[in-house]
């Protein structure tokens, strides 16, 4: 289903071409932190009693009242508004050979590509910038940046799919079971949280592998993956499952980059049924918040930081070019709408005891005239207009983005979105406790 090409990256802006129904990309970010290691968090699977979710995360890393908006967005877009976050991908693959290349420059190559700049680049990550700069410059370039503008860096590592050569969906899955390939997943996890270190950062873990993960077996205890025999370095204590690869993954963060947050991505549709796409209004809700809660908790969601949700990977008026309807009805009157989406989210939140990043979020708007990188789509509009339902969903913060180039970004959407960034500034922004 996702197909990778290449674009080569812009510093700190570089639109990855993550493409197909269910992708991704890269993007930005305005808080000012405090480096404190991650707050205590209420107990999850109770689904009651819960504080405020979004306040008692928020407390650990800046102002714990109002609700932060990013986006995936150029240097020229990021100036215009006092964005809080900005987010990108890492994701193309990892460097071949057993972990991260020494020099970009010399010996130093990818899926068969050199890395040296006087070639076509290759796809690592690590050597997304002049091959004279050490690996991992990329990273420690967007620590700095987002740092000096008082804002919250935010990076959805995505390798798996790309490394494993694999089809999209449950091969991924099984691929995990090749300590080979691990092994070489693990070095680069703990290679980026390196970069990281000590500053603030929100961590975004493959953002659909937990989803087809859940499509397979309810209980990732029973899915194999290679753990302690790839990583005995951090891990020697962890199952050989998906669950044990997830928790492996969530505590090599607190050992390597103990001030950043870090989440796993619950899928509306990992169950087998699309939520978002529900037109049944018999349809359990939180039933299925409930058995996508557990899933995740099985995979050690209890021992991370927020979880993350996504509306759509696509604009829908690029999916209505298709033949697929995937709009939210905005009068909450016909199923699928907003509310149903948000009710789903806030049980989940309930269930896991941790507040919820809206992800990627479509960046049309009705305005456009649906062609490439202008396409309409309502959910820009109805988060801005109704922010106080956003936070009710335990929602900590919302970011916007393309899913992949051909999508609306917040370049080609006609200044809708930083229009509404700034409104929602000038009007004091929203409390995440209500």
């Amino acid at each position: 289903m996702r197909k990778w090409v290449r674009v080569t990256p812009l510093l700190l802006t570089g639109l990855l071409d993550c493409g197909s129904p269910r992708n991704r990309d890269a993007a930005a970010g305005s808080v000012v932190v405090a480096d404190a290691g991650p707050p205590a968090a209420p107990d999850p699977g109770s689904g009651a009693n819960l504080t405020c979710l979004a306040s008692s995360f928020l407390s650990g890393i800046g102002p714990a009242d109002k609700l932060l908006v990013g986006a995936d967005m150029s240097e020229s877009v990021a100036e215009l508004a006092p964005f809080d976050i900005r987010y990108l991908y890492l994701a193309g693959g990892l460097p071949d050979g057993t972990g991260p290349c020494s020099s970009c420059a010399s010996g130093c190559s990818a899926a068969g590509v050199s890395c040296a700049s006087s070639g076509p680049g290759c796809e690592w990550w690590g050597c997304w910038q002049d091959d004279r700069l050490p690996p991992g410059q990329y990273v420690r370039d967007l620590i700095s940046r987002t740092r000096s503008r008082g804002q919250l860096p935010l990076i959805s590592y995505y390798e798996l799919l790309q490394t494993s050569g694999v089809a999209e969906g449950s091969p991924e899955v099984a691929a995990l079971a090749d300590a080979a390939l691990t092994a070489r997943y693990f070095n680069d996890w703990r290679f980026m949280l390196q970069q990281i270190g000590s500053a603030r950062a929100l961590l975004h873990i493959e953002p659909d592998l937990w989803g087809y993960a859940e499509q397979l077996s309810s209980n990732p205890h029973a899915l194999a993956a290679a753990v302690t025999a790839a990583n005995p370095t951090d891990c020697a204590g962890q199952e050989n499952s998906v669950a044990g690869f997830a928790r492996c993954l969530i505590a090599m963060v607190r050992k390597y980059a103990p001030n950043a947050r870090v989440g796993l991505q619950a899928s509306s549709w990992g169950t087998g049924v699309d939520v978002h796409e529900n037109t049944d209004p018999a349809f359990d809700i939180q039933d299925e918040a409930r058995r996508a809660g557990d899933f995740l908790l099985a995979c050690g969601a209890g021992e991370s930081d927020f979880i993350v949700v996504e509306a759509s990977d696509r604009d829908a008026g690029y999916y209505k070019s298709i033949g697929k309807n995937t709009f939210w009805d905005a009068t909450n009157a016909t199923l699928p709408d907003f509310q149903q989406a948000f009710a789903w989210t806030r049980s989940l939140t309930e269930r896991l005891g941790r507040p919820a990043l809206w992800w990627q979020l479509p960046l049309g708007n009705m305005s456009l005239p649906n062609v490439a990188q202008k396409w309409q789509d309502n959910r820009v509009d109805y988060f801005f207009a109704h922010p106080a339902e956003v936070v009710r969903t335990n929602a900590f913060g919302m970011v916007f983005g393309a899913g992949n180039s051909v999508q609306t970004n917040a370049s080609t959407d006609g200044g809708n979105f930083v229009t509404r960034v700034q409104e929602l500034a000038a009007r004091g922004g929203q409390l995440v406790c209500q």
